[in-house]
């Protein structure tokens, strides 16, 4: 995935953000804060709301499928166990909204249920298809299970921390209502040893501390099992995703040609084809000519012999655009020399490649340094450049580095950003490193493939 790090990369962070120098520093560390921070309490929340929730679903889940199944010898069956499935489904909606709440765990709705028809019979035949249905129901099997030992091992490690490091308070109920001097630690027919006086109350109350102070992560540690139920099941699949990512990058893929196109048709109408109307009509002046006035026509040849090279030369350029004889000829190393030799600013080039990619990856690698180079003719006011280009494992990497003045954004709409969704619908990724003052750092990635066999 192409990735925009130019907006805010590399900058200080705003005043007030926790990592700001001059925000508001916390005096405690984590450690001591966590068992009366908002995050402990909303986690503690949620490990409590597991067990009723996951006894609903369990039982809902369990009685609907074994209903459905029972019922499979007939025709009710199917559709009851679409019922459970999609059931399961609502109570994934309900999970994740909850995750969200509580735990601050965003995962993204599953794949919506694909029905190549209208009506109920087509609707049963999307749910029982969906792999989403069937990771909810797994879901509702597994979570009971985990929700009892969460729910077990943090109210008891929560009520004896918070009860232990508050005896100093309460001690006084025992000789008071329950006629013995303290908590029991232990005893027999003949011996009791009771917590009640001042250095075994502050012992307790110091290992009541103790516990306090790891609830809060025990309680983490928990729910950590909660987050990865929670996105691997209730969330899409990682081929659903992939297929999203693939069918955005087609759009993208789809949208650049179609402007490649009209960049070309403009090039054409604008440049090449009226400068050629323009010569047709210079010729057809200079026949008419011919016979009344030979040296005129013979200088309005001339002319037209000069626009004749200047078209070619728009041709040649327009082809070069398209995709350069030289990159298919020699490759990336003559092909980026040549480019750098067209920059405003000294460049040094250096291709540090055994073998050649596939044309596709070569030509978008071109492209790319192309495009970079003509902004630091254009914005960078920079002095020198560099470009670099080498193999790591299975990816191309590229990167163009030059002394100018800074500040490149690959923010929404610039030419930054336009690249980066090319080099993302390749799965390419796209580093912008710009600070104020320079110097620019632009970084490419792209997958390494060679051309097939035949």
């Amino acid at each position: 995935m192409a990735t925009d790090y130019g907006q805010g990369y590399g900058l200080p962070a705003e005043p007030g953000h926790p990592g700001h120098a001059g925000g508001r520093r916390r005096r405690l560390p984590a450690a001591l804060r966590a068992p009366v921070e908002g995050r402990a309490w909303r986690e503690l929340g949620y490990v409590l709301l597991s067990l009723p929730i996951s006894i609903l679903l369990f039982t809902y889940a369990v009685t609907m499928v074994s209903l459905g199944a029972g019922l499979l010898v007939t025709f009710l069956g199917v559709p009851v166990l679409a019922a459970a499935l999609a059931g399961c489904r609502g109570f994934g909606a309900v999970e994740r909204a909850r995750a969200r709440g509580l735990l601050d765990l965003e995962v993204a709705e599953p794949e919506p249920l694909r029905t190549r028809r209208q009506g109920f019979t087509a609707w049963i035949g999307g749910v029982l298809r969906s792999g989403a249905s069937w990771r909810a129901l797994l879901y509702a099997v597994l979570q009971l299970p985990w929700a009892v030992l969460s729910f077990v091992v943090g109210v008891t490690v929560w009520s004896v921390g918070w009860s232990l490091l508050t005896y100093p308070l309460w001690f006084w109920v025992f000789p008071m209502y329950a006629g013995q001097d303290g908590i029991q630690l232990y005893g027999d027919e003949h011996h009791r040893i009771y917590l009640d006086n001042p250095f075994e109350v502050a012992v307790t109350a110091g290992v009541g501390l103790l516990f306090t102070l790891a609830t809060p992560w025990i309680v983490r540690a928990l729910t950590m099992v909660d987050r990865v139920m929670v996105h691997g099941l209730l969330g899409p699949s990682r081929l659903a995703t992939r297929v999203v990512e693939l069918e955005s990058d087609r759009g993208v893929v789809v949208d650049t040609a179609a402007a490649d196109l009209r960049r070309i048709e403009r090039d054409l109408h604008d440049g090449a084809q009226a400068r050629l109307v323009a010569l047709a009509m210079d010729l057809g002046l200079a026949k008419e000519k011919l016979r009344e006035d030979p040296q005129t026509a013979a200088r309005m040849v001339d002319e037209a012999h000069g626009e004749v090279k200047t078209a070619l030369q728009e041709l040649r350029d327009l082809a070069r655009g398209i995709h350069p004889a030289v990159l298919t000829d020699r490759g990336l190393d003559a092909a980026l020399s040549s480019v750098a030799s067209r920059c405003a600013v000294p460049v040094r080039v250096e291709v540090d490649l055994a073998e050649r990619p596939a044309s596709a990856i070569e030509g978008i690698a071109y492209f790319t340094v192309s495009e970079l180079l003509q902004n630091i003719s254009k914005h960078s006011r920079a002095r020198s450049a560099s470009v670099e280009v080498w193999r790591t494992e299975n990816r191309l990497m590229l990167q163009v580095v030059d002394d100018g003045v800074g500040g490149a954004e690959a923010s929404e709409g610039s030419g930054l950003a336009g690249l980066a969704e090319r080099l993302d619908a390749v799965d390419g990724v796209l580093v912008v490193d710009s600070p104020a003052g320079g110097p620019t750092r632009v970084t490419a990635e792209l997958p390494w493939r060679t051309e097939p066999t035949r």
